[in-house]
Protein backbone atom coordinates (compact mmCIF):
# COMPACT_ATOMS: atom_id res chain seq x y z
CA UNK A 1 0.00 0.00 0.00
CA UNK A 2 2.85 2.38 0.56
CA UNK A 3 6.05 2.46 -1.66
CA UNK A 4 7.98 4.74 0.58
CA UNK A 5 7.33 7.12 4.00
CA UNK A 6 9.76 9.98 3.45
CA UNK A 7 10.64 11.29 6.55
CA UNK A 8 11.57 15.54 6.11
CA UNK A 9 15.65 16.49 6.55
CA UNK A 10 16.16 20.03 8.24
CA UNK A 11 17.31 22.58 6.16
CA UNK A 12 18.18 26.28 6.03
CA UNK A 13 16.39 28.24 3.90
CA UNK A 14 18.14 31.13 5.07
CA UNK A 15 20.08 32.65 8.12
CA UNK A 16 18.08 31.45 11.24
CA UNK A 17 15.13 30.15 9.01
CA UNK A 18 14.96 26.38 9.56
CA UNK A 19 12.57 24.31 7.32
CA UNK A 20 11.29 20.75 6.89
CA UNK A 21 12.78 19.47 3.27
CA UNK A 22 10.71 16.66 2.33
CA UNK A 23 11.70 16.56 -1.41
CA UNK A 24 13.52 16.34 -3.28
CA UNK A 25 14.75 12.54 -1.21
CA UNK A 26 17.49 10.33 -2.62
CA UNK A 27 15.26 7.39 -3.05
CA UNK A 28 12.35 9.70 -4.86
CA UNK A 29 13.18 13.06 -6.59
CA UNK A 30 9.51 13.73 -7.92
CA UNK A 31 5.98 12.49 -6.54
CA UNK A 32 4.07 13.68 -10.10
CA UNK A 33 5.65 16.83 -11.56
CA UNK A 34 6.12 18.10 -7.90
CA UNK A 35 10.12 18.05 -7.80
CA UNK A 36 10.36 20.29 -4.10
CA UNK A 37 8.16 20.85 -1.19
CA UNK A 38 9.38 22.25 2.10
CA UNK A 39 7.36 23.07 5.33
CA UNK A 40 8.66 26.51 7.37
CA UNK A 41 7.51 27.03 10.93
CA UNK A 42 5.69 27.48 13.35
CA UNK A 43 8.50 30.30 12.84
CA UNK A 44 8.49 33.08 16.33
CA UNK A 45 11.30 35.45 16.22
CA UNK A 46 11.72 38.79 18.07
CA UNK A 47 11.04 41.60 16.04
CA UNK A 48 15.07 42.72 15.68
CA UNK A 49 15.66 39.13 13.81
CA UNK A 50 13.00 39.44 11.42
CA UNK A 51 15.48 40.31 8.46
CA UNK A 52 17.32 36.95 9.13
CA UNK A 53 13.98 35.20 7.75
CA UNK A 54 13.91 36.78 4.53
CA UNK A 55 14.98 35.16 1.49
CA UNK A 56 16.47 38.04 -1.21
CA UNK A 57 16.55 37.92 -4.84
CA UNK A 58 17.36 34.46 -6.31
CA UNK A 59 16.62 33.38 -9.67
CA UNK A 60 13.98 29.74 -11.22
CA UNK A 61 13.84 28.34 -14.38
CA UNK A 62 11.82 25.21 -15.48
CA UNK A 63 9.56 25.12 -12.69
CA UNK A 64 6.38 26.68 -10.98
CA UNK A 65 6.83 27.49 -7.39
CA UNK A 66 3.63 27.34 -5.37
CA UNK A 67 3.02 29.17 -2.17
CA UNK A 68 0.56 28.06 0.48
CA UNK A 69 0.30 29.41 4.26
CA UNK A 70 -1.56 28.01 7.29
CA UNK A 71 -0.69 31.67 8.74
CA UNK A 72 1.15 34.47 9.28
CA UNK A 73 2.32 36.41 6.17
CA UNK A 74 4.79 36.93 3.11
CA UNK A 75 5.78 39.39 0.68
CA UNK A 76 6.81 38.28 -2.52
CA UNK A 77 8.61 40.47 -5.51
CA UNK A 78 9.62 39.63 -8.68
CA UNK A 79 10.95 40.53 -11.93
CA UNK A 80 7.81 41.05 -13.67
CA UNK A 81 7.64 44.07 -11.04
CA UNK A 82 4.80 42.66 -9.32
CA UNK A 83 4.58 42.89 -5.42
CA UNK A 84 2.00 40.47 -3.72
CA UNK A 85 1.20 39.95 0.22
CA UNK A 86 0.39 36.46 0.52
CA UNK A 87 -1.84 35.54 3.32
CA UNK A 88 -3.14 32.80 4.98
CA UNK A 89 -5.10 30.60 2.35
CA UNK A 90 -4.08 32.11 -1.01
CA UNK A 91 -2.50 29.95 -3.75
CA UNK A 92 0.75 31.66 -5.63
CA UNK A 93 1.55 30.89 -8.20
CA UNK A 94 4.74 32.08 -10.03
CA UNK A 95 6.04 30.38 -13.17
CA UNK A 96 9.70 30.76 -13.48
CA UNK A 97 9.48 29.29 -17.25
CA UNK A 98 12.92 31.04 -19.36
CA UNK A 99 13.92 32.76 -15.81
CA UNK A 100 12.51 35.03 -13.48
CA UNK A 101 13.61 35.94 -10.28
CA UNK A 102 11.97 37.13 -7.15
CA UNK A 103 12.38 37.64 -2.75
CA UNK A 104 10.48 36.54 0.21
CA UNK A 105 10.74 39.35 2.90
CA UNK A 106 9.06 38.80 5.90
CA UNK A 107 8.27 42.53 6.96
CA UNK A 108 5.56 42.44 9.96
CA UNK A 109 6.41 41.86 13.06
CA UNK A 110 2.62 40.98 14.03
CA UNK A 111 2.24 38.61 11.40
CA UNK A 112 5.05 36.34 13.21
CA UNK A 113 3.48 36.51 16.76
CA UNK A 114 3.39 33.89 18.76
CA UNK A 115 4.41 31.41 16.19
CA UNK A 116 1.61 32.36 13.18
CA UNK A 117 4.02 31.74 10.23
CA UNK A 118 3.96 29.01 8.75
CA UNK A 119 3.87 28.25 5.35
CA UNK A 120 4.38 25.11 2.57
CA UNK A 121 6.36 25.45 -0.84
CA UNK A 122 6.43 23.30 -3.79
CA UNK A 123 7.92 23.26 -6.90
CA UNK A 124 6.01 22.09 -9.89
CA UNK A 125 8.56 21.46 -12.77
CA UNK A 126 6.91 22.05 -15.87
CA UNK A 127 6.72 19.77 -19.53
CA UNK A 128 9.55 19.88 -21.71
CA UNK A 129 7.15 21.87 -24.36
CA UNK A 130 6.67 24.73 -21.35
CA UNK A 131 9.91 25.70 -20.42
CA UNK A 132 10.58 28.18 -21.75
CA UNK A 133 7.72 29.64 -21.59
CA UNK A 134 7.10 33.69 -20.61
CA UNK A 135 7.91 34.01 -16.85
CA UNK A 136 4.18 34.60 -14.72
CA UNK A 137 2.67 35.16 -11.39
CA UNK A 138 -0.96 34.35 -10.36
CA UNK A 139 -2.26 35.20 -6.94
CA UNK A 140 -5.39 33.04 -6.48
CA UNK A 141 -7.99 34.36 -3.74
CA UNK A 142 -9.55 31.81 -1.41
CA UNK A 143 -12.95 32.77 -2.41
CA UNK A 144 -11.84 31.12 -5.83
CA UNK A 145 -10.46 27.34 -4.58
CA UNK A 146 -13.25 25.25 -3.88
CA UNK A 147 -14.00 23.64 -0.52
CA UNK A 148 -15.26 20.36 0.17
CA UNK A 149 -17.07 19.28 4.04
CA UNK A 150 -18.13 16.10 5.24
CA UNK A 151 -18.75 14.68 8.91
CA UNK A 152 -14.95 15.26 10.03
CA UNK A 153 -13.70 16.01 6.87
CA UNK A 154 -12.61 19.53 5.67
CA UNK A 155 -10.96 20.31 2.49
CA UNK A 156 -9.40 22.87 -0.31
CA UNK A 157 -8.17 22.09 -3.85
CA UNK A 158 -5.49 24.16 -3.87
CA UNK A 159 -4.62 23.10 -7.74
CA UNK A 160 -5.56 20.55 -10.21
CA UNK A 161 -8.77 18.02 -10.20
CA UNK A 162 -9.63 15.88 -7.29
CA UNK A 163 -12.95 14.11 -5.85
CA UNK A 164 -14.29 15.84 -8.79
CA UNK A 165 -13.18 19.74 -7.89
CA UNK A 166 -12.00 22.07 -9.86
CA UNK A 167 -10.56 25.55 -10.06
CA UNK A 168 -9.16 28.27 -12.49
CA UNK A 169 -5.42 27.56 -10.90
CA UNK A 170 -3.58 27.45 -14.36
CA UNK A 171 -1.08 24.37 -14.61
CA UNK A 172 0.39 22.60 -16.89
CA UNK A 173 0.19 19.06 -16.63
CA UNK A 174 -2.42 16.95 -15.09
CA UNK A 175 -1.92 17.09 -11.07
CA UNK A 176 -4.15 17.53 -7.71
CA UNK A 177 -2.74 19.11 -4.85
CA UNK A 178 -5.20 19.93 -1.25
CA UNK A 179 -5.19 21.23 1.74
CA UNK A 180 -7.02 18.22 4.22
CA UNK A 181 -7.97 19.31 7.70
CA UNK A 182 -9.10 15.90 9.41
CA UNK A 183 -11.00 15.44 12.93
CA UNK A 184 -9.95 12.85 15.03
CA UNK A 185 -11.63 9.47 13.86
CA UNK A 186 -12.31 10.57 10.09
CA UNK A 187 -11.60 8.42 7.48
CA UNK A 188 -10.26 9.72 3.90
CA UNK A 189 -9.07 8.42 1.13
CA UNK A 190 -6.81 9.56 -2.22
CA UNK A 191 -8.16 10.83 -5.49
CA UNK A 192 -7.86 8.44 -7.93
CA UNK A 193 -7.14 8.39 -11.81
CA UNK A 194 -3.24 9.43 -10.61
CA UNK A 195 -0.06 7.13 -11.55
CA UNK A 196 1.44 8.82 -8.23
CA UNK A 197 -0.02 9.85 -5.21
CA UNK A 198 1.27 11.34 -1.48
CA UNK A 199 0.31 12.41 1.60
CA UNK A 200 2.40 14.64 3.57
CA UNK A 201 1.18 15.01 7.36
CA UNK A 202 1.81 18.36 8.45
CA UNK A 203 -0.38 17.45 12.10
CA UNK A 204 -1.32 15.58 14.13
CA UNK A 205 -1.34 12.09 12.85
CA UNK A 206 -2.89 9.04 10.55
CA UNK A 207 -3.06 5.67 10.67
CA UNK A 208 -2.50 4.01 7.47
CA UNK A 209 -2.71 -0.17 7.14
CA UNK A 210 -2.60 -0.30 10.97
CA UNK A 211 0.64 1.74 11.47
CA UNK A 212 0.38 5.93 12.31
CA UNK A 213 2.60 8.24 10.78
CA UNK A 214 3.38 11.65 12.19
CA UNK A 215 4.34 15.05 11.30
CA UNK A 216 7.07 15.41 8.77
CA UNK A 217 6.41 12.18 6.92
CA UNK A 218 5.54 11.88 2.78
CA UNK A 219 3.16 8.95 2.28
CA UNK A 220 4.16 7.94 -1.10
CA UNK A 221 1.42 5.20 -1.83
CA UNK A 222 1.64 2.31 -4.33
CA UNK A 223 -0.20 3.06 -7.56
CA UNK A 224 -3.58 1.55 -8.38
CA UNK A 225 -4.63 0.93 -4.74
CA UNK A 226 -6.77 3.03 -2.52
CA UNK A 227 -6.19 3.55 0.90
CA UNK A 228 -7.48 4.30 3.80
CA UNK A 229 -5.93 7.04 5.97
CA UNK A 230 -7.71 7.36 9.77
CA UNK A 231 -7.01 10.43 11.79
CA UNK A 232 -5.45 9.72 15.33
CA UNK A 233 -6.01 12.94 16.52
CA UNK A 234 -7.31 16.24 14.75
CA UNK A 235 -4.40 16.17 11.65
CA UNK A 236 -3.50 18.33 9.03
CA UNK A 237 -2.50 17.11 5.59
CA UNK A 238 -1.20 18.07 1.94
CA UNK A 239 -2.07 15.68 -0.79
CA UNK A 240 0.16 15.98 -3.97
CA UNK A 241 0.78 14.25 -6.92
CA UNK A 242 -0.08 13.47 -10.77
CA UNK A 243 0.94 12.40 -14.33
CA UNK A 244 5.09 12.04 -14.10
CA UNK A 245 7.05 14.37 -16.25
CA UNK A 246 10.41 12.06 -17.00
CA UNK A 247 13.90 12.68 -16.16
CA UNK A 248 14.47 16.01 -15.01
CA UNK A 249 17.98 18.13 -13.92
CA UNK A 250 18.04 19.82 -10.78
CA UNK A 251 20.73 21.99 -9.30
CA UNK A 252 20.30 25.09 -6.62
CA UNK A 253 16.95 26.90 -7.70
CA UNK A 254 16.91 25.59 -11.65
CA UNK A 255 15.11 23.08 -13.20
CA UNK A 256 15.03 21.41 -16.70
CA UNK A 257 14.91 18.83 -18.89
CA UNK A 258 17.99 19.45 -20.40
CA UNK A 259 21.69 19.44 -18.66
CA UNK A 260 22.59 22.22 -20.79
CA UNK A 261 20.14 24.37 -20.17
CA UNK A 262 21.22 24.17 -16.47
CA UNK A 263 24.71 25.34 -17.17
CA UNK A 264 23.09 28.53 -19.37
CA UNK A 265 21.13 29.54 -16.14
CA UNK A 266 24.23 29.42 -14.17
CA UNK A 267 25.64 31.43 -16.61
CA UNK A 268 22.84 33.60 -17.35
CA UNK A 269 21.97 34.51 -13.05
CA UNK A 270 26.18 35.16 -12.62
CA UNK A 271 26.46 37.59 -15.95
CA UNK A 272 22.74 39.43 -15.00
CA UNK A 273 20.78 38.44 -17.48
CA UNK A 274 17.76 37.13 -15.29
CA UNK A 275 16.77 40.83 -13.89
CA UNK A 276 16.13 41.37 -10.56
CA UNK A 277 12.93 42.75 -9.15
CA UNK A 278 12.50 46.59 -9.98
CA UNK A 279 11.49 46.74 -6.34
CA UNK A 280 14.04 44.93 -4.47
CA UNK A 281 17.39 44.86 -6.29
CA UNK A 282 19.76 46.31 -3.99
CA UNK A 283 20.70 42.60 -2.88
CA UNK A 284 20.65 38.88 -4.25
CA UNK A 285 21.46 35.46 -3.73
CA UNK A 286 25.28 35.40 -5.58
CA UNK A 287 25.42 31.66 -7.40
CA UNK A 288 26.73 28.98 -4.78
CA UNK A 289 30.09 27.55 -5.00
CA UNK A 290 30.78 29.78 -8.49
CA UNK A 291 31.11 33.14 -7.31
CA UNK A 292 34.55 34.17 -8.62
CA UNK A 293 34.21 31.45 -11.85
CA UNK A 294 32.34 31.49 -14.93
CA UNK A 295 29.77 28.57 -14.67
CA UNK A 296 30.40 25.24 -15.47
CA UNK A 297 34.27 25.82 -14.70
CA UNK A 298 34.47 22.55 -12.01
CA UNK A 299 31.34 23.59 -10.62
CA UNK A 300 29.16 20.25 -9.71
CA UNK A 301 27.10 18.98 -12.25
CA UNK A 302 23.24 19.14 -11.71
CA UNK A 303 21.54 16.59 -10.29
CA UNK A 304 19.58 13.89 -12.10
CA UNK A 305 15.49 13.62 -11.04
CA UNK A 306 13.71 10.71 -12.13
Amino acid sequence: MLDLIIDARPAALAPGFAVKRILPYRLRRMLGPFIFMDHAGPVEVAPEQLANLDVLPHPHIGLSTVSYLFGGQVTHRDSLGVEQIIRPGEVNWMTAGRGIAHSERFEDPAALASGALEMIQTWVALPEADEEQAPAFRNYQPTELPIFTDTGVWMRLIAGDAFGLKNEVETHSPLFYMHVVLQAGARFGLPRGYPERGAYVAKGGVEVGGRVYTPGQLLVFTPGLDPVLVAREPSTLMLLGGEPLGERFIWWNFVSSRRERIEQAKADWQAGRILLPPNDNHEFVPLPNDRTRPAGSGSPPPQALS
